[in-house]
């Protein structure tokens, strides 16, 4: 979402400096997961019976401008104080907000245009759920904060409680999309788990719009360590009642040096394309240089969204033989990035 606000006008006094003319315009709308339960989030679910803000937020500041005081306020936590020790000022704006609209995803769209968000942001469900998983050997796990921690693969996510609604907003959102994002993020406490919420899978297989998995650069300890890129899809698919994905953005650039040793030195290594079971899947594969530099190894915010875009050009010059449209874009996901 960093580098695809790029690509959207500013919201303020500045909105007559448009994005440069060989740039598209494009409307983003974050769908984000709401099962968080550790930290500042899980301490306001538990005492103020909220749906956790910490997800959203993290969101909402990618968004907004990032010199501006305004988000780093909300970014900025509390190091000491009886009951604030651990808080983030965004996720108590948020509560203090959701208590006076009664309304959560209202309070998510007034902390938006505080922070001049260039772009939609609505949680995936109104309802307060929590995350399970069955690990290998059937055991089950309660809490996205201990799912993340087990070391026993996981078999399947679910949500508690099983039946739980989107925004209508939301399903408006995919429906009007040239392109929908799923990851790159926490593949079953991030991702997967916008897809168990009743109404979205229908929404995006009967969308028009190209529907892109942008895979993980690395293993994910408690989640995804050994997964290839096709394993990704195979859990993005058992967690649906049928497949979802038609592409997946993968990163072609080797990961070496000083970075992967480190990782390594964690039992982390990179995700391998597996290209033949992508083939099998029938997937189309768009493979790029998406390694951003620094001494994390994470995903170029510009490259990844230039792929975004490339994507939902084609697909709305496919179906409406246009590419200078306003561009929409659905982003599924949440935090933990990887």
């Amino acid at each position: 979402m960093r580098g695809l606000k790029e690509y959207v006008p500013h919201p303020g006094p500045l909105a007559a400096g448009r994005p440069p003319a060989r740039f598209p315009q494009i409307e983003i709308t974050a769908i984000v997961t709401v099962t968080d339960d550790g930290g500042s989030s899980g301490r306001l679910r538990r005492e103020l019976d909220m749906l956790p803000p910490g997800d959203i937020r993290n969101c909402m500041v990618a968004l907004s401008e990032d010199e501006a005081l305004l988000s780093k306020l909300f970014q900025y936590r509390f190091a000491g104080g009886s009951g604030l020790k651990g808080h983030s000022f965004g996720n108590l704006f948020l509560s203090a907000l959701t208590h006076l609209t009664s309304d959560f995803a209202h309070a998510v769209t007034i902390s938006s245009e505080v922070l001049a968000s260039r772009g939609r942001i609505y949680p995936s469900t109104h309802t307060n759920v929590t995350l399970e998983a069955e690990v290998r050997g059937g055991r089950v796990i309660t809490g996205e904060t201990k799912i993340s921690k087990s070391k026993d693969p996981i078999e399947r996510i679910r949500l508690k409680p099983r039946r739980c609604r989107p925004l209508a907003a939301t399903l408006a959102a995919i429906e009007q999309a040239d392109l929908i994002c799923l990851g790159p993020g926490s593949l079953f406490t991030s991702v997967v788990p916008n897809l168990l919420v009743e109404g979205i899978p229908e929404a995006i297989r009967n969308s028009p719009a190209r529907k892109a998995y942008f895979c993980n650069l690395m293993w994910q300890p408690g989640e995804t360590i050994d997964f290839t890129a096709a394993d990704h899809i195979a859990a993005l698919h058992n967690h649906s009642p049928f497949p979802l994905a038609d592409t997946i953005v993968i990163n072609t650039r080797p990961i070496t040096g000083a970075r992967r040793r480190r990782y390594a030195a964690q039992r982390v290594f990179p995700v391998q394309n597996d290209y033949p079971r992508l083939a099998e899947l029938g997937l189309r594969v768009v493979g790029r240089n998406l390694l951003a530099r620094g001494d994390h190894i994470r995903h170029s915010p510009q490259e990844t969204a230039a792929v975004a875009v490339e994507l939902a050009q084609e697909s709305r010059a496919s179906r409406l033989g246009a590419r200078s449209a306003i561009l929409s874009l659905s982003v599924a996901g949440g935090g933990g990035v990887r």
